[in-house]
């Protein structure tokens, strides 16, 4: 392969790699809400941040515009785009199906080594909260329900779950931020994990599903203060008989 070839295969993976990087950065800075609903993005101005033409931005941008997190709006600009009140509740609803039963048979199941092992996580999440970093508080909180999962023998089902709920990601971010609700998050965590280490499996599904459904009451106390962080699909039109 000639040299001219190779550089210019050099200067095609930097770009990728760029562009990729990219994505990362913006994707994991609208789910933690550093990046708010409604809030705009220059194109120009990220290219030059990241010394990258505007081309792959505009990739980038247009991925997650088909992925619902930007709202791309010609001749106007491109925006953070709202969270999806319908994607909220159907993925809601996945994990509860899938996390409820999952959670019964955890505590069905479980064992010395699993206890130890979740007791574990629950100290780790006490010291993130006393650090406030719900940051790190969201990332335990992930590794706790992941866990679960696998102590009910379903550890590929965290897979599933993960790649529908973006748009429930970035409830609980912005939720996470108020301590008072951080507290409420981490004592309903501790209780799932007293049901299972004794072995109380009704009582453990009862605690994730109320544990699960808090995103609901999320909803409102974020929406109180800024309603147009969220977007309500238009319900179709019923026919007239």
């Amino acid at each position: 392969m000639r040299a001219g070839e190779l550089q210019r295969i050099d200067r095609f993976e930097t770009a990728r790699t760029k562009g990729n990087r990219l994505y990362a950065r913006l994707y994991g800075d609208i789910l933690t809400g550093r990046l708010r609903p409604g809030e705009a993005l220059s194109e120009t101005r990220i290219a030059e941040q990241h010394g990258i033409s505007r081309t792959p931005v505009r990739e980038v941008f247009q991925h997650l515009a088909k992925e619902g997190l930007l709202r791309v709006v010609p001749q106007i600009g491109t925006f953070v785009a709202p969270i999806s009140l319908a994607a909220v509740s159907a993925s809601q609803f996945i994990r509860e199906a899938l996390e409820c039963r999952a959670v019964r048979q955890a505590a069905e199941r479980v064992t010395r080594m699993q206890i130890a092992e979740l007791r574990r996580q629950i100290a780790q999440q006490t010291r993130a909260i006393d650090a406030g970093d719900h940051l790190a508080f969201f990332t335990l909180d992930e590794a706790m329900h992941r866990h679960i999962l696998a102590i009910a023998g379903h550890p590929k089902v965290w897979d599933l779950i993960a790649s529908v709920k973006a748009q429930l990601d970035r409830v609980r971010h912005l939720s996470l931020e108020d301590g008072d609700w951080l507290e409420m998050i981490f004592r309903q965590h501790r209780e799932i994990v007293r049901r299972i280490a004794v072995h109380d499996a009704p009582g453990a599904e009862q605690a994730m599903q109320a544990h699960l459904r808090t995103v609901f009451g999320a909803i409102e106390r974020i929406a109180a203060a800024h309603a147009e962080f969220f977007e309500q699909e238009p319900q179709p039109e019923r026919e007239i008989a």
